[in-house]
């Protein structure tokens, strides 16, 4: 049986420990549930592919790339909409881009995803906060060695212009950015000859929420078969205030033959 394991963004800024940039409850203990799990049972794993957040300090969904109209500084988690945008309550740092965001969160509206949030800055590329959770990089450095085979490591985010929740594609993918399109040889790598598919990571209510329905959307589009997919829902948590997003994903996935089992529950399934 061929099982692959996707494991999305378990980064030390997602998770609640001490310096964390952006921590989610909770997320400290999944990713040491989910070491354990590789630990135990890394022998029946075909592959692992981590999702790595990966960010400039400054870019479109973060605080650092916007001022209020009196150019003080805008909160972390405010969002910016269209109408704010063109009302002046918010605007770019670099009046530049004005133009340029204007157009990206009218496409944004269009296509009714995620609206755009002003997050903590967080997961900016080679800092500490862009590592992976200490526990579970020493299983993964464990399982390369037992192996011979590499961890695949995506990272997703560098385009600064547009979110990047899902790994498979921006929420506004660019024409001239090829890192924003979506990704299809990391989806057809994750489907071809697989039996399962288990999905850890953070945040449930939003990066691995947006990278399973893109997933789920990419095959349906394509008519490809969609082997057993399993959310590990003990080494997964939301973001705090948006218990609601994670409910919603849940009744998505699940509609579409999605399961949630614990960590010790899809133990079982390797047997």
């Amino acid at each position: 049986m061929n099982v692959n394991l996707l494991i999305i963004d378990p980064q030390n800024d997602f998770c609640d420990i001490l310096g964390a940039a952006l921590p989610v409850t909770g997320a400290d203990e999944d990713m040491k549930r989910l070491a354990a799990f590789i630990a135990g049972h890394g022998s029946a794993l075909s592959s692992i592919t981590v999702t790595l957040d990966s960010h400039a300090s400054v870019a479109v969904e973060r605080t650092t790339f916007w001022a209020a109209h009196d150019g003080g500084e805008v909160p972390p988690f405010t969002i910016i909409t269209l109408d704010s945008l063109r009302n002046g309550e918010y605007i770019p740092r670099d009046c530049s881009l004005l133009p340029s965001v204007t157009a990206m969160l009218e496409k944004l509206e269009q296509l009714g995803r995620h609206q755009l949030i002003a997050w903590p800055v967080h997961c900016v590329t080679g800092t500490w906060g862009h590592n992976i959770h200490t526990a579970l990089s020493q299983q993964l450095n464990a399982w390369e060695f037992a192996r011979q085979c590499p961890v695949t490591r995506v990272l997703k985010g560098q385009y600064p212009l547009s979110e990047h929740y899902g790994v498979f594609e921006a929420e506004v993918p660019h024409e001239d950015e090829e890192a924003t399109k979506f990704n299809e040889r990391l989806a057809t790598d994750l489907l071809r000859n697989t039996d399962l598919l288990l999905i850890a990571g953070e945040a449930s209510s939003h990066c691995v929420a947006a990278s399973v329905e893109q997933l789920l959307g990419y095959a349906r589009g394509k008519n490809l078969r969609l082997p057993r997919m399993v959310l590990l829902r003990d080494c997964m948590s939301a973001v705090t205030g948006f218990d609601a997003a994670e409910r919603g994903f849940f009744e998505r996935a699940g509609a579409q033959g999605v399961e949630r089992l614990t960590a010790n529950e899809a133990a079982e399934l390797l047997d």
